[in-house]
């Protein structure tokens, strides 16, 4: 995808990512959606009334094991090309001037101007 436009500065890209904060965000969703399915487990142990507390206390420790990346919580939405962190279109993950600008000339499908009249 190539975008052409003096309105438009965009930073020099480097191995594929805008900056260091896109970086570490590739790295926490990554972490992340790897230790889905085994955070889920331990967090259902966790949060089981019926259980014993020994075994939700273990599932306590099991969980602190993890590193912090891995959490979902702690994955930022940024802007993929430009790597904003404000202005989110989630369904393109792209920053709303981003976004806009592709929009105007017909390069995201499914997207049609507004037209009154």
């Amino acid at each position: 995808m190539e975008l052409t436009s003096t309105s438009l500065q965009f930073q020099q890209v480097r191995n594929k990512w805008a900056n260091w904060l896109m970086i570490r965000d590739v790295k926490r969703r990554r972490m992340s959606a790897e230790h889905f399915l085994e955070r889920t487990r331990i967090n259902a142990l966790r949060k089981n009334n019926v259980l014993p507390p020994e075994i939700r206390e273990l599932a306590d420790k099991e969980i602190n094991k993890f590193e912090l990346n891995a959490t979902p919580m702690r994955i930022n939405n940024r802007c993929v090309i430009t790597s904003r962190p404000r202005g989110i279109v989630k369904e393109w993950r792209m920053s709303r001037i981003v976004w806009r600008h592709l929009a105007d000339y017909n390069k995201l499908s499914g997207v049609q101007r507004a037209m009154w009249g």
